[in-house]
């Protein structure tokens, strides 16, 4: 998914299209497991990912710029599109998309930031905060726990597959994809899609354990593999 393609789509009222895969580089994981950031993006990008966020939830400084204006320009090697999670300041310096959550900077503040052409993305974690999120000036919409999580610190109460269908029709008739997010692995991948989403945002179970650059790039392919379109 190119740039050109998000421009074309958002002057044109059209809605954004999203690969299926919405893998995380999640900074936390990969230092627990012991691999560098820049060698997992490598692993990710040349295993085929169309988009790729960074998740860096503790301080910001210089090195964690470093990695961000790199991981920015090996996606834009790859035509991948970018996005930073949280930090709309980052986002603006590494010219990537952004993805905010309840408790970062307000989507409509951030789109002020942002500008009209770059995608923004929204976290919520209950019906009343997918309502909300409806009137705000995103692009999409991500929604969940789906499943018990492990990659967040005080995790939301799992919220399970019957709103998906519902939520997915609400967010499709406002412009928007939906991207299901929180404790999804591969056995489970397909039955979130089959419920509406058209996406799912992945952390945990990218990951093998023992992690290599060589392992991650494999897992990868392998959910590339499953997340194929079924042939009719």
């Amino acid at each position: 998914m190119c740039s050109l393609i998000t421009l074309h789509a958002i002057i044109n009222g059209l809605m954004l299209s999203l690969p299926r895969l919405y893998p995380i580089l999640d900074t936390a994981t990969l230092s627990r497991l012991g691999v560098p950031v820049i060698e997992a993006a490598v692993a990710m990008l040349e295993a085929g990912v169309e988009i790729l966020q960074l998740r860096h939830k503790g301080y910001f400084g210089r090195a964690q710029v470093e990695i961000a204006e790199r991981v920015a320009e090996l996606c834009r090697r790859h035509g991948t599109h970018f996005v930073v999670n949280d930090r709309a300041d980052i986002a603006l310096l590494v010219e990537a998309s952004l993805h905010v959550g309840q408790d970062d900077l307000p989507p409509r503040a951030a789109r002020r930031l942002l500008g009209p052409h770059r995608v923004l993305g929204f976290s919520t974690h209950n019906p009343e905060q997918f309502e909300a999120a409806l009137a705000e000036p995103v692009d999409y919409i991500a929604f969940g726990p789906i499943f018990p999580t492990a990659s967040k610190e005080n995790p939301d109460p799992v919220t399970g597959l019957d709103l998906l269908p519902q939520l997915a029709a609400r967010c499709h008739a406002a412009g928007h994809p939906l991207v299901a997010i929180g404790g999804i692995s591969r056995a489970r991948a397909r039955e979130v899609l089959a419920a509406g989403a058209d996406a799912v945002a992945v952390i945990a179970d990218l990951y093998p354990e023992p992690c290599t650059p060589e392992a991650l790039h494999q897992r990868v392919r392998e959910w590339l593999d499953l997340l194929q379109p079924t042939p009719a």
